[in-house]
């Protein structure tokens, strides 16, 4: 009798727990490419009265009293490029991003950090070179500005014959000195 009963109110619970879900074939709007999702139709519904309130253009009531025949225009096409974009149209949205610098080595003092530049820059005079002192006591010294660690790693070699413990770290960078 028990397992009639847990029969039965399983059953019941089932029977009330009914979904009526259906494939939706939807239109990306950027790409226009097809997604195909598992919903309940009142979801579908509701989706569709959100993108057609989203879709229609404000217009002020004003206007709408001056002309019978009003028709709303549509809203503009937005261009969304399919291509990369180039470190110029990058550098135009953002002019600091997150790239790399040369960690030259990390020292106790800032006149150690000064003479590590100084002898620096008397090696490599077309790189720029500064001083981090955000870890107090030590100052980090770092050198150049790149987009990505390969673009660092032929400066990184040269700087390497002179100080072996330098590594390309990343680190936030003007967009126009990266290389």
């Amino acid at each position: 009798m028990r397992n009639l009963i847990k029969i039965f109110s399983i059953l019941s619970i089932l029977g009330f727990y009914n979904i009526d879900a259906q494939q939706v074939v939807k239109k990306d709007t950027l790409a226009g490419t097809e997604l195909t999702m598992t919903m309940d139709s009142k979801v579908s519904n509701a989706l569709d009265a959100l993108e057609d309130k989203c879709s229609k253009v404000a217009v002020s009531s004003s206007s709408r009293d001056n002309d019978n025949d009003y028709t709303p225009s549509k809203p503009t096409k937005i261009f969304v490029p399919n291509r990369e974009l180039t470190n110029a149209e990058i550098c135009r949205k953002n002019p600091r991003i997150l790239g790399y610098k040369i960690q030259i080595t990390t020292v106790k003092s800032n006149e150690e950090a000064n003479e590590v530049k100084s002898y620096f820059r008397k090696r490599f005079p077309n790189l720029k070179v500064e001083t981090d002192a955000s870890l107090r006591p030590n100052y980090k010294i770092l050198a150049g500005s790149y987009f990505t660690k390969q673009s660092a790693a032929s400066d990184l070699s040269k700087v390497r014959e002179y100080f072996k413990s330098a590594i390309a770290v990343q680190y936030r960078i003007f967009c126009a000195e990266a290389k």
